[in-house]
């Protein structure tokens, strides 16, 4: 077939303190018109450097090209080596004839701009067309990456978005000129299974159409056997296997490609087992003891809105009814997993719960406290007992401080530690996550991707907190180290009684790690339960669509009719507007399901 891109003996360099590092090291893969090839490996292989370099992009970070080819066929089929191109000609190619999708949405959106302007301004640079002209194809661009109301969102900013609409965004953007290669780094990251799912299908779609090519790079495996045709594996930067998708996973011949596959967490696993179960243990038979649950967070009709204003003078006009009257309960010891779709209010209800978001009523008590009547200085004190990881890492860490500042904060704020002994407890702390001394001395932007969620996995440890909340958690690891983390998550809380409010949209991670499970919909819990009765055995219809669309690690039952096109409606209410009380029915042991 006729290469659209061709790599060549590729390699990148960034100079550093201790001399010059080798980042990709002698690469070469090619990509055919409409093919699409996905890129896997650990955290830190390369795979993001490979994808820059190819727009040049590693240039602003401070890499270089030693040497190597990267060839790129141009719509009017003349070639180009992009690795030795000028940058008239690099600036007429990135956006137009190759884009690409970033690993985090909120670092590749201005914040002072609006999304709709945003996704304008793409489709102006690369044609001739009037303002008027391009808003409407952003909002088309909007709607077809399933957002709802695209006619208001297109006037939103960033921060007003979920980190799922905001990744949306950053795809709409990318497809807004049609390219002829779509490079896409961990697109589907922060997408909830449904929406993962009909994003696969749309950019699935519009590769036949149009044949556009793609560069995947994930590190979901199930992802990759949903839509990759070939599949290259990198490890410290460079190509360790390559091969078609089917003869990848049916028989891999490196010893590594067989690790990453045996780290995939693959739905179904757990059945037969009540609770957690690290990864390695499957052979296990023997049931967990039962043991009374004591709480140890109660939260009871908890209700939470965000104000809608209008005009000049900012008249309060609606709510968003983010959390409407939700109630649940964490044992001391237990996992609770929240999941649903983005912008169902699963993030909020985690920040609710720790008043980060203040709530408008209901209850939050921990061990007997209730936090909503606290005052400044008590929260602040109890905190030490509730910590935090949020969903983006490089928005959660401080540019400006390093690796070791940043994880012995929070025990200098508490006057919990200091001098050699607060070194030797963030070491360790640091290694428990899979991370090393030598990296302490390091700023958030000189890790990848996966490197910063471990940093802020150190960090909501090192008080020895009671209660987590792990907003998306594991959700920018690669499946090994998701692995090694979700193993430490489990051993943290045999060891020291840990408990988990864990907020998911990856249901093979929820399956693994969970006690219990709460899908929530629109704001409300629509089902909950144990954790082997609601994958077991779902009753609420939203609880089985959302398993449907989980993608089977697995290219032979990949999917080939399109995902069903669900839409959430708008959770925004007039003033005043009070929606009727939830009503469960009981349809198991500690198992509710919100009646129709």
């Amino acid at each position: 077939m006729d290469k659209l891109l061709d790599v060549e003996n590729l390699r990148v360099t960034f100079q550093t303190e201790s001399g010059p590092f080798t980042a990709v090291d002698d690469l070469s893969f090619a990509i055919a018109p409409g093919e699409c090839v996905a890129l896997v490996g650990e955290s830190g292989s390369g795979k993001s450097v490979t994808a820059m370099s190819i727009l040049d992009l590693t240039a602003f970070n401070g890499g270089t090209i030693p040497s190597g080819h990267i060839r790129f066929q141009r719509r009017d089929g003349a070639g180009i080596d992009l690795a030795n191109a000028p940058d008239r000609d690099l600036r007429s190619v990135r956006g137009d004839e190759i884009a690409m999708i970033f690993q985090e949405p909120m670092t590749s959106l201005n914040p002072v701009f609006t999304v709709g302007e945003q996704i304008a301004e793409v489709i102006r640079a690369h044609r001739a067309v009037s303002h008027a002209e391009a808003a409407r194809e952003a909002i088309e661009l909007i709607k077809r990456v399933r957002i709802p109301e695209p006619e208001r969102r297109f006037g939103q900013f960033p921060h007003e978005l979920s980190g799922g609409m905001r990744q949306r965004i950053v795809i709409a953007m990318a497809l807004a000129c049609s390219p002829r290669l779509l490079i896409a780094d961990e697109p589907t990251t922060a997408l909830d299974v449904t929406i993962q799912a009909q994003i696969l299908h749309l950019v699935r779609t519009l590769s036949r159409e149009n044949g556009m090519a793609m560069l995947f790079i994930t590190h979901d495996m199930g992802v990759v056997a949903e839509i990759a045709d070939r599949v290259v594996v990198m490890r410290h930067g460079r190509k360790v296997e390559e091969n078609a998708v089917k003869p990848l996973f049916a028989t891999p011949r490196e010893d590594y490609t067989k690790l990453l596959l045996a780290s995939v967490p693959r739905l179904g696993a757990m059945t037969g087992h009540d609770g957690p179960r690290r990864f390695g243990f499957e052979g296990e038979s023997q049931q967990p003891a039962a043991r009374e649950r004591k709480p140890l967070l109660e939260v009871r009709d908890l209700v939470t809105r965000f104000p809608v204003r209008k005009g000049m003078l900012q008249r309060h006009v609606a709510n968003v009814h983010a959390v409407d009257e939700v109630s649940f309960s964490i044992g001391t010891g237990e996992t609770l997993s929240l999941v649903g779709e983005s912008g169902c209010g699963k993030s909020t209800t985690g920040r609710s719960v720790l008043r980060l978001v203040q709530p408008r009523s209901g209850s939050v008590t921990l061990e007997g406290t209730d936090l909503l009547a606290l005052d400044h200085s008590a929260l602040r004190e109890k905190r030490r007992d509730m910590q935090i990881i949020f969903q983006d890492p490089y928005a959660a860490l401080d540019p400006r401080l390093t690796a070791f500042e940043q994880v012995a904060e929070p025990l200098v704020i508490h006057g919990l530690d200091s001098g050699s002994s607060l070194r030797d407890r963030v070491v360790a702390l640091v290694k428990r996550v899979g991370l090393t001394e030598d990296q302490l001395d390091r700023y958030p932007h000189e890790f990848s991707g996966g490197q910063r969620q471990r940093l802020c996995i150190a960090r909501a440890l090192s008080l020895s907190p009671k209660l987590i909340v792990a907003d998306e958690a594991v959700s920018a690891l690669d499946v090994s180290i998701q692995a090694q983390v979700v193993n430490l998550l489990i051993e943290l809380q045999e060891e020291l009684g840990l408990s988990y409010l864990f907020i998911s949209h990856d249901m093979a991670v929820v399956e693994r790690m969970s006690h219990r499970v709460a899908v929530m919909y629109m704001g409300r819990i629509v089902e909950i339960g144990p954790r082997a009765a609601v994958f077991g055995d779902p009753r609420h219809p939203y609880t089985r669509m959302l398993l449907s669309a989980v993608p089977t690690p697995d290219p032979e039952r990949r999917r080939t009719s399109a995902p069903p096109a669900t839409q959430l409606p708008s959770p925004i209410f007039p003033v005043g507007h009070a929606a009727p009380r939830p009503v469960y029915e009981t349809v198991g042991p500690d198992h509710l399901v919100l009646a129709s």
